[in-house]
């Protein structure tokens, strides 16, 4: 199918509004995302169903960039586990974006809803994800953004094939990535999590990027205690905080979990569903937190009440300990994958500030980021620029 008139250039050919809807039934809005509308689309000459994707460009430059800049990843991309652009449309006031549609389940709800599960159902999960990342890598594609919301079934047909949705907050990697953007729950929880209360989500997330920095997890019981020796290795080697050891998405592949007859066809759904349950299911709802000011105070001293400063990661600050340690891959193919992509292109080596291997998560907050620029008396527009695009 022909792309819209759109054109990424100094001089524009505006699309007129009537373009889209003479081509395209736009139905109700769908969800609101951060950066855009989602909807419903039917192609009224082949009544083909379509997801469409609506940019106001009145929202601001980092809600335009965002749009401009999925579009041009998309126009490169062509890989069967990736949802395909079909279309995009530029108004004066709009970017309109048409992407296949995933009519299945999330991976994440089909999961919880299986009587049976096993090492050999996450590993058909988890070689997709790979060969996907391997392929966007290769075209120095950086994903940011892979979780299980994002790896959704195709169809719904039993033997469905897994797509990669989502995006926007894809980035050409043209050199060191050192902009943060998400969670640290997605940055490594699991493996990487400390239990705490609500009020003190400071000091948890800042103990949690200190053990993410230092690779602190372990294979806890009872959640690793039916998982096979070789999944555990997968999950270490894409783990290994030296980038030279990691495995690339590529070498990930070729593991014996992933291409061998590795990978356990035991049952073990009941352990799966007790650790997304615990993990997963409140990170689902949870409001993002804002990862830039953490990042900012991990890489310089903080300054307590009593003026002494606190260490800088790297300093000695005393053992970290984890509460508990990595869940079983079985329970969260996204997770590994997502370790993947954060471990596995080796021209994206750690921040030199921090140590920290940039990942792809869920963004940050933007209404939480823009009002604490506007409290140090900067406007968004002054300081947001290109932090997550």
């Amino acid at each position: 199918m022909p792309f819209g008139c759109l054109t990424l250039g100094d001089r524009k050919d505006y699309n007129n509004p009537s373009e889209v809807t003479d081509k395209y039934d736009l139905g109700q809005i769908v969800k609101t995302e951060e950066f855009c509308e989602i909807f419903r689309a039917k192609d009224r000459n082949t009544l083909k169903m379509y997801t469409c994707k609506k940019f106001l460009k009145k929202d601001g430059r980092k809600v335009r960039k965002a749009a401009k800049n999925e579009i041009t990843i998309l126009k490169m991309v062509k890989h069967h586990n990736i949802l395909q652009l079909v279309d995009t449309f530029e108004t004066k006031k709009e970017y309109f974006l048409f992407v296949e549609i995933a009519t299945g389940r999330e991976v994440f709800d089909w999961i919880l809803d299986q009587g049976y599960y096993s090492e050999r159902d996450t590993s058909n999960v988890v070689r997709q994800v790979l060969e996907a990342v391997a392929y966007l890598h290769s075209l120095k594609v950086v994903h940011r953004n892979l979780k299980l919301e994002n790896l959704v079934y195709f169809n719904r047909l039993k033997h469905s094939k897994i797509v990669i949705s989502d995006f926007q907050l894809a980035k050409m990697e043209n050199g060191l990535i050192k902009d943060p953007c998400g969670t640290p729950e997605y940055l490594g929880n699991p493996p990487f999590y400390n239990d705490a209360e609500e009020e003190e989500y400071d000091n948890r997330d800042k103990s949690l990027f200190l053990k993410i920095l230092s690779g602190d997890y372990e294979f806890d019981s009872p959640y690793w205690d039916d998982i096979s020796d070789s999944a555990k290795n997968l999950v270490a080697s894409l783990l290994e905080v030296d980038q030279d050891q990691r495995l690339t998405a590529q070498e990930a592949i070729g593991h014996e979990w992933i291409s061998g007859n590795a990978a356990s066809d035991k049952n073990i759904k009941d352990g799966v569903c007790a650790q997304i349950e615990k993990n997963f299911a409140k990170a689902k709802w949870k409001k993002a937190v804002r990862v830039t000011t953490l990042m900012k105070r991990l890489r310089a001293p903080e300054q307590g009440e009593s003026g002494a400063s606190s260490p800088t990661p790297g300093a000695a600050a005393g053992p970290l300990t984890s509460n508990s340690g990595p869940a079983p891959p079985t329970s969260a193919p996204g997770t590994a994958s997502s370790s993947t992509e954060q471990a596995s292109a080796k021209e994206q080596v750690p921040d030199t500030d921090t140590g920290v291997i940039q990942a792809p998560t869920v963004t940050a907050a933007r209404d939480e980021e823009e009002a604490g620029e506007r409290r140090n008396g900067q406007t968004p527009a002054q300081t947001l620029g290109d932090k997550t695009a």
